[in-house]
């Protein structure tokens, strides 16, 4: 079971870190991604990590604003988002992956936890 965490409202320029908490599961077996889905539009994908936290993979978007990392020992992954835009309003999503390599395909992941709303104000 996957519980993301950490969302809210902010104005445009500023962060917020959210929070991907697994329970049940041996969390480093997997890939993890965080996906958005703003109202009215298709979920998209925003970022993913390895298994080690060794490779990470960010949609343009989000490139260079954006940090995923991941705490095993606390089977924790977090997003860090930096210099937020209005654009960036969306629910977020965390996903599993166990498949082999890094993917912004949300077909790719079996397991999703609840989403989190994360509003920027202009």
């Amino acid at each position: 079971q996957l519980q993301a965490s950490g969302g809210g409202l902010v104005q445009a320029g500023g962060s917020l870190r959210l929070s991907c908490a697994a329970s049940g599961r041996t969390f480093s077996r997997y890939n993890v991604g965080w996906f958005r889905q703003a109202p009215g539009k298709e979920r998209e994908f925003v970022s993913a990590i390895s298994r080690s936290g060794g490779s990470t993979y960010y949609a343009d978007p989000v490139k260079g604003r954006f940090t995923i990392s991941r705490d095993n020992a606390r089977d924790t992954v977090y997003l860090q988002m930096n210099s937020l835009k209005p654009e960036d309003t969306a629910i977020y999503y965390c996903a599993a992956s166990s498949g082999l390599a890094l993917n912004s395909k949300g077909s790719e992941y079996a397991y999703w936890g609840q989403g989190t709303q994360v509003t920027v104000s202009s």
